[in-house]
């Protein structure tokens, strides 16, 4: 009898012992932002949650991660705190984070960028398509090109307008280190966004962003029509290839101040939303006598001075 109480008092002590080291909260306090990266297995979020004093034993962790189905962790922001035990932490990151990790590429226009928002933050039509008509349009100077291409982490019950915002925010943060050179070159911010943004969307890389900056250059400074394929593509709008499919020889034809075939100068606003390279390109282009430039079917760039030199190029990388 004594040996049996004896067993059973050992096991509840073992049983303390394990609760204590591996499932217990290992201390108090409030809400704190968790961060898992993107593309972060379950391994990796184990040893943060350690090494940031969430939990006290990756073991405990895998063995109730276990056992509640072995979920997924999905990549984003979480609220916990070091007073959670392990199952209450657990049962946080199956409910899914708070903050989601949103992607912008760069060179899309902000319709683009309103469906990735809109899929990843559950935004319904009136949401997307306000923040499309509403919220991006309060200021002429913020209409296009300043929602920064970059990766976020966005609260999921953030309004339209903050994410606007933000991103206005970031571009702000992002461009500042080419605010000064572009004062000491008497080139406003909003021809170089310009510029930047038919870069962006020219390029085949970022390798032929000077070369191509070079050439738009040289175009507006001799007053010659720039005739970019990017602005027709952008004022055209969407199509069932895309927003941005090749253009057809109607399009030139489009009345606009953006249709660069008809109107000399720039758009009216920038055509897309420009990364870093494409503004950096424009500011240091890469010094050319070319006026004409194509990209072959390897995307390589090919220029030329003269037209006729242009047409020969066409007849050789693109027939």
């Amino acid at each position: 009898m004594m040996k049996k109480i004896f067993v059973t008092f050992f096991i509840f002590i073992l049983g303390l012992v394990f609760y204590w080291q591996f499932l217990s909260a290992p201390g108090n306090g409030e809400d704190e932002r968790f961060i898992v990266p993107l593309d972060t297995g379950t391994q990796a979020v184990a040893e943060k949650l350690k090494n940031e004093g969430f939990i006290r034993s990756t073991l405990g962790f895998d063995i109730a991660f276990l056992l509640r189905g072995n979920i997924s962790v999905e990549s984003g922001g979480y609220k916990i705190s070091k007073g959670m035990n392990m199952w209450e932490i657990i049962s946080t990151l199956k409910d899914g984070p708070y903050m989601k990790w949103v992607v912008i590429p760069e060179g899309l226009r902000k319709e683009e960028t309103a469906d990735i928002l809109a899929e990843t933050l559950r935004w319904d039509e009136n949401e997307k398509n306000g923040w499309i008509q509403k919220d991006t349009v309060k200021n002429p100077d913020l209409f296009e090109g300043v929602y920064f291409p970059d990766t976020y982490l966005i609260p999921k019950d953030e309004a339209p307008e903050k994410v606007a915002e933000r991103m206005q925010n970031k571009f702000q943060e992002k461009f500042a280190e080419f605010a000064k050179e572009a004062t000491q070159q008497n080139i406003k911010w909003t021809t170089l966004l310009k510029i930047a943004s038919i870069v962006q969307r020219e390029a085949a890389g970022k390798s032929d962003m000077p070369l191509i900056a070079g050439i738009l250059w040289n175009r507006l400074l001799e007053d010659i029509k720039l005739e970019v394929d990017a602005t027709v593509q952008y004022i055209r709008g969407n199509t069932e290839k895309g927003w941005w499919a090749p253009i057809k020889v109607a399009d030139k034809q489009i009345n606009s101040k953006y249709n660069t075939y008809k109107y000399k100068g720039l758009p009216p606003h920038p055509i897309s939303n420009p990364g870093v390279s494409a503004i950096h390109a424009v500011l240091f282009p890469e010094e050319t006598k070319c006026l004409f430039y194509l990209h072959d079917n390897q995307k390589q760039i090919h220029c030329a001075i003269t037209y006729i030199e242009h047409q020969k190029n066409i007849e050789k990388y693109l027939k």
